[in-house]
């Protein structure tokens, strides 16, 4: 286990403890039922919190207090609850960290009301934080701002290649759709606004907002290979299910590209199957053109080389450790 792997496991349930007293139960006794209480439950349902911890990591590794980024932590939390259960709408999916999606149990319409108030609350923890000073509040609200734009265009551009059954697709097209889609709030954001609240030179919000871009695309790319050869209890989430829905992920563009039998990829991927079978033969093509493989070692570039330039731009200590630990956690994890 890495060093950041004990600091999620040490930390991440004080965080969510922290998290759970945002979802108060409203005015009226209803608004618990139908709205706070299924919230609540979704948050609750945890998965590693490395966004808002590693916001903590960068307030700390450029010389500030930690406990003053909580507030701007939660908010990118907040924004992850909401991202997901919209997500999951959109996917169709059934389940999420191996329980029912929001909108299986409430219904769509509750799911989205919820994760509507998930992303009032992004902004809104940050405007009531009394801890910020007021051009500080502004300086991490439009890092929230862009955040969430840039992660809802990369969004737009995931589900309208799977829509129009879009296959004429380069890497290049992937890394924009996931830098924008993953990167941005899984790592450049948590960590860019870590540094500006614990006061960090420009130089290091933007070294580790780089770092965090990195790492953020690295994550994505190492779900993508989990999706594809982990198992269903590992991944915690529909099992290949990037298959059934035609995701373009990188292993599966590569292969587009590389696979002698690309046509009979193209005619799965296309399918929407759930059919074990189908799936395993279409992770089988993607083996022979070596496509799993190229993406892992993608991911791992991208960290070997951020890595190199954290080093060089903050002092050593506990926090950077932590921070270099977390690029190689985000390459190795098995779920």
């Amino acid at each position: 286990m890495t060093g950041f792997e004990l600091y999620l496991n040490r930390n991440a349930k004080k965080f969510d403890e922290y998290l759970l007293t945002f979802f108060a139960n409203g005015s009226h006794a209803d608004m618990a039922q139908y709205l706070y209480a299924p919230l609540r439950l979704f948050s609750d349902n945890a998965g590693k919190r490395h966004r808002p911890l590693i916001c903590l990591l960068a307030c700390e590794a450029v010389g500030g207090d930690p406990k003053r980024a909580w507030p701007s932590a939660a908010a990118i939390e907040h924004f992850h609850t909401a991202a997901l259960i919209h997500d999951d709408i959109e996917d169709a999916s059934l389940t999420r960290r191996d329980q029912a999606c929001m909108h299986i149990t409430e219904g769509i319409g509750l799911a989205i009301n919820a994760g509507d108030l998930a992303l009032a609350l992004v902004c809104g923890t940050v405007v009531h934080d009394e801890g910020l000073d007021e051009t500080t509040k502004i300086r991490v609200l439009a890092e929230l701002v862009a955040m969430t734009t840039r992660t809802i265009e990369g969004q737009a551009l995931d589900i309208g290649w799977a829509r129009d059954g879009r296959f004429d697709l380069a890497v290049e097209d992937y890394l924009v759709m996931a830098n924008h889609k993953t990167a941005y709030y899984s790592g450049g954001v948590p960590l860019a606004v870590g540094a500006i609240v614990g006061g960090g030179t420009e130089e290091q919000i933007e070294v580790l907002r780089d770092f965090g871009m990195a790492g953020g695309l690295a994550f994505q790319i190492q779900d993508d290979v989990l999706n594809l050869v982990g198992t269903k209890e590992s991944t915690g989430k529909d099992f290949r299910s990037d298959i059934t829905e035609g995701k373009r992920t990188l292993v599966a563009i590569h292969a587009i590209h590389n696979a002698p039998r690309r046509e009979r990829l193209l005619e799965i991927l296309s399918a929407r199957t759930e059919d074990p079978a189908l799936l395993e033969e279409a992770v089988d093509i993607m083996r022979e053109c070596d496509s799993i493989d190229y993406a892992r070692g993608y991911a791992r570039d991208l960290v070997v080389s951020a890595k190199k330039r954290l080093e060089g731009a903050l002092p050593s200590g506990k926090a950077r450790m932590l921070l270099l630990s977390m690029a190689d956690f985000f390459i190795k994890r098995s779920s």
